[in-house]
């Protein structure tokens, strides 16, 4: 079964709040040494998994089963263990975790909070909302499709009084049945791969395109979250939307999410949970790449409104071939982690990519 969290590493957790967001330990997802190793060390009753999606240390362990269970059919992302691109949920939940996105944002309970229990994730959270649909739903499409065993049941445990969360494949697929769709078309994806004679390059570039259609299906789907969001500041409600906004850039380029990628782009978001008067690049007691951060991530969904829509749409144009997909990836990773890297020169590459395709 789950052993208890280490004490010392939720204090330095907390203790770093000021400073930036803790998503690493010995170079994995914080806590990972103390999540799941294999399916049986889930709860199960009557022969069913019952994992606990509101305790971190089981959401977390749905995301090592999930990697565990895949990692044979990833051949195509390369040669390391952390190639996957499913390595960039984990440390997202982490993130979430440490940066205070988990805890009850009403203080009605001590859930997720210092002075309660610090593994609990709140039911009343919107960033704990929508990660649910980010995890939950591709771990039960994940089972459903043979990844967990063949005639593996799983029942989520839901908190009593709490009803808007799906728990069982056949309850997502009703609710939710474009996310569960895509998610299985992922999974199967992944198992045809293996017998799939296109050239490396091209498997993985399809396969990313999977796995990100699955991603996106399940951010529209966590739209569901939308009226937990009144229990925030309008400055968090409104990163909030724009880091949903930009991850509709990062699918349309096939990121490969992997550990050590996904490192690079989590470390310097907020470490802590916006509030009124929070203005980047000026925000006093957070880091100068979080700031830079921020205000990129402003930055682009403002650019966005103010064309209507249209930077996606030209951007997801650009994003028409293997070869502009890449130097997609690498402009955003300029545009993000390089200062230096002009705003008016992204916008003016997209233009000239949308008008070779």
């Amino acid at each position: 079964m789950l052993r208890p969290a280490v004490l010392g590493l939720l204090l330095a957790c907390a203790v770093s709040l000021s400073r930036a967001a803790v998503i690493l330990e010995n170079g994995m997802p914080i806590l990972w040494a103390q999540t799941a190793g294999q399916v049986t060390d889930l709860p199960i009753q009557n022969g069913i998994l019952t994992p606990n999606p509101w305790h971190f240390l089981h959401r977390m362990s749905l995301y090592r089963l999930m990697i565990a269970a895949t990692d044979p059919f990833m051949g195509s992302m390369g040669t390391n263990a952390t190639d996957s691109p499913i390595w960039g949920l984990p440390l997202q939940l982490g993130w979430m975790l440490t940066s205070g996105r988990l805890a009850d944002p009403t203080a009605a309970t001590t859930c997720g909070q210092q002075t309660g229990d610090t593994m609990c994730l709140s039911t009343q959270s919107w960033w704990g909302c929508v990660n649910y649909f980010a995890s939950v739903l591709p771990f039960l499409s994940a089972a459903q499709q043979g990844f967990m065993g063949a005639g593996a049941q799983v029942q989520m445990q839901a908190p009593e009084g709490v009803l808007d969360y799906c728990t069982t494949y056949a309850d997502c697929a009703t609710n939710y049945p474009d996310a569960m769709t895509k998610w299985d078309a992922f999974f199967q994806g992944l198992k045809a791969a293996a017998e799939s004679p296109l050239p490396v390059n091209e498997k993985k570039d399809s396969l990313l395109g999977l796995y990100w259609v699955a991603q996106m299906a399940s951010t529209y789907a966590s739209a569901a979250c939308n009226s937990r969001q009144s229990h925030y500041s309008s400055v968090e409600v409104a990163f909030s939307k724009s880091w949903q906004n930009s991850a509709e850039y990062v699918a349309a380029a096939h990121f490969q999410s992997n550990l050590d990628k996904s490192a690079l782009f989590m470390t310097p978001l907020p470490s802590r949970i916006l509030q009124v008067g929070d203005s980047a690049p000026n925000i006093a007691d957070l880091s100068e790449a979080e700031n830079h951060t921020l205000y990129i991530f402003s930055w682009i969904s403002s650019i966005n409104s103010l064309l209507g829509g249209s930077l996606v749409r030209m951007w997801k144009s650009a994003m028409c071939s293997v070869a502009t997909r890449e130097k997609g990836r690498d402009m955003l990773e300029q545009l993000l982690l390089n200062p230096e890297f002009a705003t008016s020169t992204f916008l003016s590459i997209i233009s000239e990519m949308t008008t070779g395709c």
